[in-house]
C-alpha cells in the first residue's frame, strides 16, 4: 500500500478519535451537528452515526475554528505532509457517484451532479475487498475527500444503490438534492456560480415585469400574470440567444406519438415538482445552464390571496398568510385582537415563511414586531435585533439561503431528466396496449 495511503488511514482514525474523546465545546458542536442532520426530512442510509461522525470532522464548527484545526493544534510537530493532507480534507464532499472504470486499487468515479470524474482509493485492503463485487454502472453515495492532487479516498462508509437506469437515477438525484443541498454542486463552483447568477437574473426579471419585489392577487390572477411572465421571460432569452433550433421534450415526445399530458404524469411519477416539469417540457436545452420555467403551484391557484416576495437569493416565494400578518403588524389594535397570538404563531411555524421573510418585516416593523413577539412568546426581553436568528432557528429555518428551485441546472442533468421522462413514457404506452388499467405506480 502506499505509504501516503497508509498516513490518511491513520490520520484520519486519530482525528476521528480525537473528536469522539473530547469533551466541552467540541462534545457540545458534534451533538447539535448530528441533531441537525437527524432533523432532515429526506432519510438515508448514510446517516448513520460514522457518517455524521465523518462530515463533522470536514464540515463541523467549534466556536470559530473547525475539527481539523484543533486536531492540529494538539499535534507534536506534525510534518508540512500532514498538515497539507488534513487541510485538504476540508474539501471532502458527498455525492452520488457511478462506477465509471474499476482499477487495480481503487475506482474511477463519475459525480452525477457536476459530471467530473475522481480516481478514488479505499483507505485499506479490508476496505478493498469489501468493494470487490462492486461493477461498472453501479451508483454509490458516498463521501470522498483528496489524497493528492490527482487521487481522493473513500472517507466514509458507501452505499451501492446498484445499477439505475435514467429514470430510477432522476428520482435518486431528486432525492440527494433534498437531503444534501450543499453538495449538489460541491466540486463545480462554477457551475454553483452560474447557478446563484441566474437566481439573480430571474429577480431582476421579476422587478422589471411586475415593477416590485412584493405582488398580492388572488391566486387565479397570479396565475395568470405568471403565465404572462413566463412569455415575457422567453421572449426575453430567444432575442438576447438567439433563434434555437433544438426541440423541446413536448416536441419531441410528439414525434414519439406520446401526449404532453402523459409526459406531465410520468414526470410526477419520477418525483418532479411542477417547476421542474413545465422546465423540462417547454425548455430548448442548448446551453450549459438551463434556466427554469415558472408556474404558480397548483394549491395556491384557487387561494383567496398569494403574496409573492421575490429576492436575489433566496429567490421567490409564494405565501398565503403574509398579507394578513402584514395587516396585523399594521393594526393599531393587536394587542385586543383575539387572533394575535393564533396568527403570530402560524407565521412562526409555519415552513414556508423563512428567514428571509421574518427580516423584511423586522425591517419594516420593527418596534410592533418586537412587542408581539414579547407578548405572544412570553419573552418580556426579547430584543428583535439580538435575537431574532436564535428564535429562527429554534423554529427549524435556515440563516442562510439555498439555492432556491428557480435556479438554471446543468445541461446533462436537464437532458437526464428528459431521457428518464421520455423512456417511462415510451414504457407506459407500451403497458396501455396490453394493460390498458396498468399505471406507473406510486409517486416518490
Amino acid at each position: 500500500m502506499d505509504t501516503i495511503l497508509e498516513r490518511a488511514k491513520a490520520l484520519k482514525q486519530r482525528l476521528t478519535d480525537f473528536v469522539l474523546e473530547a469533551e466541552g465545546d467540541t462534545a457540545i458542536a458534534l451533538e447539535t451537528f448530528s441533531a441537525d442532520q437527524s432533523t432532515r426530512s429526506y432519510q438515508s442510509e448514510l446517516h448513520q452515526r460514522n457518517l455524521v461522525v465523518d462530515r463533522f470532522l470536514v464540515e463541523g464548527t467549534v466556536n470559530d475554528t473547525t475539527p481539523i484545526q484543533l486536531f492540529l493544534e494538539q499535534l507534536d510537530a506534525p510534518t508540512e505532509g500532514d498538515r497539507a493532507l488534513l487541510q485538504s480534507w476540508h474539501r471532502a464532499f458527498i455525492g452520488l457517484f457511478e462506477i465509471v472504470q474499476v482499477l487495480p486499487d481503487g475506482f474511477e468515479l463519475l459525480n452525477w451532479t457536476t459530471a467530473k470524474h475522481y480516481r478514488v482509493k479505499p483507505l485499506d485492503g479490508t476496505a478493498w475487498q469489501t468493494m470487490a463485487r462492486l461493477k461498472v454502472g453501479e451508483i454509490l453515495l458516498t463521501q470522498i475527500a483528496p489524497l493528492t492532487d490527482n487521487e481522493w479516498i473513500l472517507f466514509s462508509d458507501w452505499t451501492s444503490l446498484g445499477k439505475l437506469g435514467k429514470p430510477k437515477l432522476a428520482v435518486a438525484i431528486g432525492n440527494f438534492k433534498k437531503a444534501y443541498p450543499a453538495f449538489l454542486y460541491s466540486d463545480a463552483p462554477e457551475l454553483e456560480a452560474e447557478a446563484w447568477r441566474s437566481v439573480e437574473h430571474y429577480h431582476q426579471d421579476f422587478l422589471d415585469f411586475f415593477g416590485s419585489d412584493e405582488v398580492t392577487l388572488p391566486g387565479y390572477q397570479f396565475s395568470k400574470k405568471l403565465a404572462e411572465f413566463q412569455t415575457y421571460i422567453t421572449q426575453k432569452q430567444t432575442e438576447s440567444a438567439g433563434l434555437d433550433e433544438s426541440l423541446t421534450l413536448a416536441e419531441l415526445a410528439e414525434k414519439t406519438g406520446t401526449s404532453k399530458d402523459e409526459l406531465t404524469a410520468t414526470a410526477e411519477a419520477l418525483g418532479a415538482d411542477r417547476k421542474t416539469i413545465t422546465q423540462m417540457l417547454d425548455s430548448r436545452a442548448s446551453t450549459k445552464m438551463v434556466a427554469p420555467q415558472v408556474e404558480l403551484p397548483t394549491h395556491l391557484k384557487q387561494a383567496e390571496q398569494v403574496t409573492a416576495l421575490t429576492h436575489p437569493q433566496w429567490g421567490q416565494l409564494f405565501l398565503t398568510l403574509y398579507q394578513a400578518f402584514k395587516t396585523l403588524l399594521e393594526s393599531d389594535d393587536w394587542q385586543t385582537n383575539p387572533n394575535t397570538e393564533k396568527q403570530t404563531l402560524q407565521f412562526l411555524e409555519n415552513a414556508e415563511v423563512n428567514s428571509f421573510v421574518w427580516h423584511r418585516l423586522a425591517t419594516h416593523y420593527p418596534t410592533v414586531l418586537q412587542s408581539i413577539l414579547q407578548v405572544v412568546l412570553k419573552r418580556p426581553e426579547f430584543n428583535l435585533q439580538q435575537d431574532l436568528d436564535a428564535l429562527l432557528l429554534e423554529n427549524k429555518k435556515s440563516l442562510k439561503p439555498t439555492l432556491p428551485e428557480i435556479a438554471s441546472v446543468p445541461l446533462h442533468l436537464h437532458e437526464l431528466f428528459q431521457d428518464a421522462v421520455l423512456e417511462v413514457s415510451k414504457d407506459r404506452s407500451k403497458s396501455k396496449v396490453k394493460q390498458p388499467k396498468s399505471g406507473f405506480g406510486r409517486r416518490k
